[in-house]
């Protein structure tokens, strides 16, 4: 099977069904009962594989993670709690106390508040570049470099690296590639073939099926070996090719609590199912409003890197597909215009989220990136004129009927 969505539909449940039921249950329990003493002792001393209590496996959580595995063809795949438990999980995993990571310097809010508020507090230094310009990357590279983490496509800039030039500068040092790839769900991106070691993505936009849960995902392609970083030798000793996840379960998922709930693996096994229809669905939509954009005397400036204007066209097409995602910004006069333009929207959600079915417009930078000073907000090209779009699944022409009078 080829097709994204006939294979999402296809994938077995790990254990058959005593109902046959065509939808995987929802396992909400706590723990699991064993047959014997031997077998749940066998369980904690890693010899016997079996659910023992759901913050460290549930079965329909588990179902969740082999849909993904199968459909991103991934050695291994641990769903969270959230996108940011998701990075902060696996930064932790690899890093230590004086490591350093190379981090792309446009990044969403919270990540970059991860990473110089939460992780510098710990020891473990973030050293910021432009990802769209490999020289200045690999300049920043020592001894103590674990990994160059980057967004596939980065919220809200739109901007797009040369993931290829990034995998080759990581194996050359042997260090970690690691994708936010939110953006970019797989129905359109393949992490694995582009060289990226390790995929962390917040589940709750694209995948969850329209804003139903919140989720993250941490993925292992298989193509890293575990024993070359230091923090990760001991275990990779133990369990090889496993390594990452292992000491993730192990460690980090287990001890912070960071667990999916069975009911939030339920949402985002059936959004899997429709996942690759509303992309496909949204980006329509985002031509037609890049096009009405360009047309209107009132938008200043437009972005979006599916447009075939757009500098970064080009790499949108050869790294997903044509399709990177279906967020667009566009610009008015001034701050004010924006607001104004916000509060007389009547389709359009005034909100703070990706990939909802509901198209969804946020101010940036009265918002998001509030907490960070002006300077700083400009500099990561946050701009007061610049609203976010997160494209939906609406009718285009309502979509653009709706913009029309909110412009007037």
């Amino acid at each position: 099977m080829k097709n994204f969505t006939t294979r999402s539909l296809n994938i077995p449940f790990p254990k058959k069904d005593p109902h046959n039921s065509l939808a995987m249950p929802i396992y909400e329990s706590v723990s699991f009962e064993f047959d014997s003493a031997e077998d749940i002792a066998a369980n904690f001393r890693g010899e016997f594989p079996a659910h023992t209590y759901s913050r460290t496996s549930n079965p329909t959580v588990e179902y969740f993670e082999a849909k993904v595995r199968i459909l991103t063809g991934a050695h291994q795949v641990l769903a969270v709690t959230s996108g940011m438990s998701a990075i902060s999980a696996a930064i932790l995993a690899v890093c230590k106390q004086g490591d350093n990571i190379i981090s792309g310097n446009h990044l969403f809010g919270h990540s970059l508040a991860l990473f110089e508020q939460s992780l510098s507090a710990y020891g473990l230094e973030t050293r910021f570049a432009d990802t769209t310009n490999t020289e200045l990357i690999e300049a920043l590279i020592d001894q103590n470099t674990r990994a160059i983490y980057f967004e596939t496509v980065t919220n809200p800039q739109l901007e797009i690296a040369d993931i290829s030039k990034l995998a080759e500068i990581a194996n050359r040092h042997h260090i970690l590639l690691i994708a936010d790839s939110t953006v970019t769900p797989p129905s359109v991106f393949n992490s694995k073939a582009l060289g990226i070691h390790v995929e962390v993505m917040s589940a709750t936009k694209f995948i969850s099926g329209g804003a139903t849960a919140v989720g993250g995902l941490i993925i292992d392609n298989g193509i890293y070996d575990w024993s070359i970083n230091p923090n990760c030798l001991a275990v990779a000793k133990k369990f090889g090719k496993d390594a990452f996840i292992a000491r993730l379960r192990k460690n980090y998922y287990r001890n912070l609590g960071m667990p999916m709930t069975a009911h939030t693996a339920n949402y985002m096994n059936a959004g899997l199912d429709i996942l690759e229809l509303r992309v496909e669905r949204c980006y329509q939509n985002c031509l037609k409003l890049g096009e009405f954009f360009r047309q209107n005397r009132n938008v200043t400036r437009v972005d979006y890197p599916g447009l075939k204007d757009s500098e970064y066209y080009d790499l949108a097409v050869n790294q997903f597909s044509g399709i990177p995602g279906t967020v667009m910004t566009f610009d008015l006069e001034s701050q004010e215009e924006c607001f104004r333009f916000m509060n007389r929207l009547k389709i359009i959600r005034r909100a703070t989220n990706l990939n909802d079915n509901k198209s969804l417009i946020i101010h940036p930078f009265s918002t998001i990136y509030a907490e960070f000073p002006e300077n700083e907000r400009l500099k990561m090209g946050i701009r007061p004129s610049m609203m976010r779009l997160s494209v939906g699944i609406e009718g285009a022409e309502d979509l653009i009927e709706d913009m029309e009078q909110a412009l007037k």
